[in-house]
């Protein structure tokens, strides 16, 4: 009993003796042995001290590394007998490269990595250095685990939307990417095989390259907006002008006039109104730095993650700040259309479904939403409004009710008995077509009465629906397998008859709504606003 309480008490002295920095080993063909116990004692000590391996070094993946060196006997990975392995050499040069793949690569130890790895290539002493070579090998296995992780489902977190089967990543996968990287003669293709198929993923990853041949990452002063405290932030924004060459050092904020054309001028060189005033589209600008760009590389390149590893063959892309509606069929692009998105107030949510049916002729039932912020005071104004905007009340028997009957003055959110609706026709808010989809939002694609809007570059106009500009397209194209029941001209001369219809039947084609701020079109990177500020928040919390 006594020897195996001083045995525990031997085992508890070492794991919490923290290892040497150093440990040189004069005899060459003791070297792989010494690395051996530096590595057990490394991941020992780690394991009782928050999973860190030095003060410098917080290891991520603690549970599959101390796995993966016991099932290895302690030996190590990635280089033997004072030399890197071409494997070691290749992962190093991957994380010194990863921002080609999205990633960022002081996530991968890189920092800590670049002190030692020329050290440990050319400088004999340290080749020596069995505690430098122990340190060295658990930090590309945790890069290299954290990578794989990274490339295969991104830093995300799975969500209702997400459309993987496999939303955890097992030991077996960890294990089985560690073995081919470890003994790969082409360390890239590898990581590679672990990205997403998608095509418009593998587009906007051909671009990075060319974006970071001449990127800067340069830290940046950052505006925070809206405006909290108004002395702090015209603090901020003379540091950022001066940054930009626009202000000089004799500038002073109270120079309101100076300002003002600072301002004006900026606002011209990037295409927004030249107010010379402060304005959300201004500061989204000042603080889009290639760093803020990068980011939104990375966090669109993750949000392709959480797509199903195969699309459907068919399905309706909506991307929201492209402000663009696209069919994908067979791999191919069959059609594309402008389209008008929910205000920022009033956002379009993001979904998967199935568009099930479309309505020529539909008729709008105002959801109760509209009807108590923007209908009901306007209402009470003056109850010509109801005929001005082609609508009509009905009770919950269906019923018209003549509005001269109600007492308008006692209705409310709270007390509202009856709904409004809209009229078929041209001036209908929907248009002259409908495209329904299951969803708990009640919002859908459709035609629109103001057809004009679509020539505005920013289109974030809605209540939350989706207007088409191409709707006549989209709805032949989901019926043109059935030429028998709907011939190439049914839509049209119903249209000009004004006849309502419901068509079903069609194969039921998923639709995909979604939020991509950036895409790659042939060798350009396109950049769309962050009209809803969703990749700001991402940003934040999670890059």
């Amino acid at each position: 009993m006594l020897g195996a309480v001083l045995s525990l008490a031997a085992f508890s002295s070492c794991k919490e003796k923290k290892p040497g920095e150093k440990d040189i080993v004069v005899k060459p063909e003791l070297l792989e042995d010494r690395v051996r116990r530096n590595l057990q004692e490394l991941l020992h000590y780690a394991e009782g001290h928050g999973n860190k391996m030095d003060d410098s070094l917080l290891l991520n993946a603690m549970g599959m590394l101390k796995f993966a060196y016991e099932e290895n006997g302690y030996t190590a990975l990635w280089s033997g007998n004072g030399a890197w392995f071409p494997q070691g050499s290749a992962v190093y040069r991957f994380i010194r490269e990863s921002k080609n793949y999205g990633l960022f690569p002081e996530d991968y130890h890189f920092g800590y990595l670049s002190s030692i790895y020329d050290r440990l290539l050319t400088d004999s002493l340290s080749q020596r250095d069995a505690a430098l070579w122990s340190r060295a090998d658990l930090a590309l296995t945790d890069a290299t685990l954290l990578i794989a992780r990274h490339l295969k489902r991104g830093r995300l977190p799975y969500d209702s939307l997400t459309s993987r089967i496999d939303t955890a990543l097992d030991e077996k996968f960890y294990l089985q990417t560690l073995r081919q990287v470890s003994l790969a003669n082409n360390v890239d293709s590898v990581f590679q095989r672990l990205e997403p198929a998608h095509t418009d993923y593998r587009a906007l990853r051909s671009v990075i390259k060319g974006f970071l041949d001449t990127a800067d990452f340069t830290s940046y002063t950052y505006l925070p907006y809206p405006i909290n405290d108004t002395a702090a932030f015209y603090s901020l924004l003379q540091r950022r002008l001066l940054e930009l060459n626009i202000a000089d050092s004799s500038f002073r904020a109270g120079d309101t006039t100076g300002l003002a054309k600072m301002i004006a001028g900026f606002q011209k060189s990037r295409d927004i109104k030249p107010s010379g005033k402060i304005n959300e589209p201004t500061v989204i600008n000042l603080n889009n730095s290639d760093t803020e760009k990068f980011r939104r590389i990375a966090i669109t390149l993750d949000k392709f993650k959480l797509l199903p590893d195969s699309m459907p063959e068919t399905y309706v892309w909506v991307n929201l700040p492209a402000f663009q509606l696209k069919v994908v069929d067979a791999d191919t692009i069959a059609l594309q259309s402008k389209i008008i998105v929910g205000a920022p107030k009033t956002r379009t949510p993001l979904l998967s479904s199935e568009i099930s049916n479309f309505i020529t002729y539909p008729q709008w039932t105002v959801p109760y939403s509209i009807v108590f912020n923007e209908m009901l005071p306007q209402i009470k104004k003056d109850i010509n409004y109801l005929h001005k905007q082609n609508l009509m009340v009905v009770d919950k028997y269906d019923s018209v009710i003549d509005p001269a009957t109600i007492d308008w003055s006692t209705l409310n959110k709270n007390k509202f008995p009856y709904q409004i609706r809209q009229r078929e026709g041209d001036d209908n808010s929907l248009g002259v077509l409908k495209f329904n989809f299951r969803n708990p939002y009640s919002v859908y694609l459709h035609d629109t009465n103001a057809r004009w809007l679509f020539s505005r570059s920013y289109r974030a106009l809605s209540h939350g629906c989706v207007r088409v500009q191409s709707w006549k397209s989209l709805a032949n194209f989901l019926v043109r397998n059935d030429t028998i029941k709907y011939p190439a001209d049914t839509l049209t001369n119903w249209i000009a008859r004004q006849e309502k219809h419901v068509v079903s039947g069609f194969k039921k084609v998923p639709i995909f709504i979604r939020y991509y701020t950036c895409e790659g079109k042939g060798e350009k990177l396109i950049f769309h606003d962050d009209i809803y500020a969703e990749d700001k928040m991402l940003a934040e919390k999670y890059f």
